[in-house]
Order: structure tokens, then sequence, then C-alpha cells
């Protein structure tokens, strides 16, 4: 069971009773390494269902009672260790121990681990749910000139069906945009819509008084793998051309392969000093309250967490516009969305929201409400469970 079970609840409501907990096995290659989104959402769900009164069992590689050795992949493994995950080894010992007695197999990724361990969950007569943490077009971002092929995104989504997806009959996606691609691309299963969730630790920043001086220096964060498809070389660029720039620090909160990279355009370009690197998700919540804007220029992305917990932090967001990201639905006004990659237009929001203490003052707060209406993790959760329990009545 995980840490800290029965400790107050943060601020939400009491958790609900349940008559019948269900026990749920939560199967990602990567779990002990909290650098990575899919890990960070996996430990975020099993923590808020086991407040709720169920009962996980995590499989994975760093998992602590259900732990998987590392598959090492030529080459793949070195780039997907850039970007803080790794492949688990698959085990048909560990996953019948894992799965032993459970309800429900939910299995997050459609690699190797994740497509044996729906097999032994099938075999064994359990039911099997899958999320679809994975787009397409990521892994065509990290795959070099193969990006360029004609038809290579809809080959990876329909190897991603062959392999895992066409196995379940419920499919959790985090978004709306998702789950029109995956209708898009043939996928039959049933599709839930539910928002991957911020936890409490993100709480609302004092906003400044009404009459408070604009900050100096005014600090700018972003969040996400230092990856081509993140597109943080628009933001420093921007930051250039801002009028404002003398006055403004960027922190971009991240590791993967272009970390050098970034730090050399930004040194170059930037007049003040920036920070980029990892930062541990637990000292997420008091960097999001010591900064002024989030800026989110990712071209892809199926939801972006990292958008929503700056806006439960009380940041205005000002998100990159793109056809295959799904972060743009959080913008609640035209000054909080810029189109991708426009380095003009980027500059321009960001002078804006300078230039306007009290708008950016009142548009934090309002932002900072409807995180907390629509995108709590307990309400995702309960939303998670009530698919899984679909599941369940299914059968196999």
């Amino acid at each position: 069971m995980l840490a800290n079970r029965g400790k107050e609840n943060d601020g939400r409501t009491q958790a609900p009773q349940i008559e019948a907990p269900l026990t749920i096995a939560l199967v990602v290659d990567t779990i002990g390494n909290k650098g990575n989104g899919t890990s960070n959402s996996a430990l975020q769900y099993a923590r808020e269902l086991e407040r709720q009164g169920h009962h996980v069992r995590l499989v994975g590689v760093g998992a602590p009672e259900y732990p998987a050795k590392v598959n090492k992949v030529p080459l793949v493994s070195w780039v997907a260790a850039k970007q803080q995950m790794q492949f688990a080894r698959p085990s048909d010992t560990l996953f019948r121990t894992a799965f032993a007695g459970a309800d429900v197999v939910h299995v997050y990724l459609p690699f190797k681990f994740g497509r044996r361990a729906c097999k032994v969950a099938h075999d064994m007569g359990i039911p099997v749910t899958a999320g679809f943490h994975l787009q397409p077009e990521n892994v065509m971002y990290s795959a070099g000139p193969l990006k360029y092929l004609p038809g290579m995104s809809a080959f990876l989504y329909a190897l991603f069906r062959f392999w895992l997806y066409r196995h379940v009959r419920h499919i959790h996606a985090p978004t709306e945009m998702i789950a029109g691609q995956l209708r898009a691309h043939g996928y039959k299963a049933k599709l839930h819509v539910i928002s991957n969730g911020y936890v409490p630790r993100f709480t609302p920043k004092r906003q400044p008084a009404a009459d408070a001086p604009v900050p100096v220096p005014f600090r700018i964060v972003a969040s996400g793998r230092l990856t081509h498809e993140k597109d943080h070389i628009t933001l420093i660029k921007a930051i250039a051309r801002c009028r404002h720039a003398k006055d403004i620090e960027l922190v971009i909160c991240g590791t993967g392969p272009l970390q050098r990279y970034l730090r050399f355009r930004a040194k170059r370009l930037l007049e003040r000093e920036a920070q980029i690197g990892f930062h541990r998700n637990a000292d997420m919540p008091a960097l999001l309250r010591s900064c002024d804007l989030l800026v989110h220029p990712s071209i892809v992305d199926i939801e972006s967490l990292s958008v929503i917990e700056g806006m439960a932090s009380g940041l205005v967001p000002v998100i990159a516009a793109s056809d295959l990201s799904a972060a743009s639905q959080f913008a609640l006004l035209d000054e909080s969305l810029f189109p991708a990659r426009d380095v003009t237009m980027l500059a321009r929001r960001i002078d804006w929201w300078i230039d306007h203490p009290d708008e950016l003052r009142r548009w934090g707060a309002q932002y900072a409400r409807h995180a907390k209406e629509h995108y709590s993790v307990e309400a995702s959760v309960t939303k998670f469970v009530a698919m899984e329990r679909e599941a369940v009545a299914e059968g196999v």
C-alpha cells in the first residue's frame, strides 16, 4: 500500500465510503522516476485511488512491491533515458503474482511490458483497460529523419492499436483532442475522456496588491521535456524580442536531449541568466508560486499536466495553439494563446501581460478557480473508477 494513507485529505472533500472497493493493478514501464509525466500521473492516481478506499498494486520499474527489471533496447533506451523513461522487462511470474486476486488491470503504455501484462491478465480471467498516454507525434519528433516519412503518424496509431488497444474494451483518453484522433484512426473501444488531474499540493499563490508594481525580475516558467516538439527555443527567442527583455528571468523545468543546446542559446540571447534543467516534482508547487507567468510553447501534447498545475498555482498561461496539442483548450481568453512557433506573437503576449499587471492578477485568480473546478485529481479518479467498474461488470 502507498504511504500516507489515512492522513489529512489536503482540503478535499471527505473520501467517499465505498461498499465494494476495487483492487486495481496499474502497469506502467517506469514508476520510480518522478521526472516522467506518465509516472507522475500513475503515482497521483494511485494515491488518490487509495485515499478513496481502493487497493492499488503498482507494477513496473521502481514499484515498491512489484518491481520489474529494466529492459535494455539498443539505441531506443538511450533516447528514452534522456526523457526520464525506462522500458520494463516482461515477466509472467511478476504479472501473475501482482494480478492474483485483482479485479482489473490498467495498462499505461503499448510497449512490450504492457502488452504482455494484458495477455497474462486475460489468461487469468481478469479484465484489462488501457490509457492512451503516448502521442505518436511525440515518438516522431524523437525519431530523427523518420518523422518526415509520409504517413508515419497514421502508421504509429495503427501500430499501437494492433499492439495493445484492440485487445481492450475501454480506453482512458486524457482529452477530447486525443479521443478524436483515436476515433479518426479506427479505434473501436469505448473512449473515456478523463483528465490526468492535479494534486492538492498545487495551491494558488498570493496575488499582488492592486497597486503593486510589476516585479523585477519578472519570472516566466515553462515545464516539459527538453525536446524539439516542446519548442522551448521559441520561448527563448520570444523573450529576447520582448520590450521588457532586460527584466525577464526564465525558468525551464525538464530534462532531455536538447538541454545543452537550450542553455547555450539562452546564454547567447537572454539578458538575464536562465535556469534550465530538472526540478523535483515535490519542489514544483513552491517554484510555480514564485513565478509570474507560465508559457507553454509545445507543439505536441495529449494534455499537458504542467499547464494545469500552473493554473492551479495561480499563474496565467500563454499557450501555443497547435493542431497536435490539447493544451490550448485551457485558455480562457485570447491573450493566453499564440500561434505555435510564432516568436513575434509570443513576445507580444508576454509584453502585454507585463504591461497589464491588474489583468495578470485578476486572471491568475480566475485560472486557479477554473483548475480547481474542472481538473482536480479527486474528480478525475472518481471518473476513472467508474470506467474500471464498467470493465469489471463486462468481464473479460
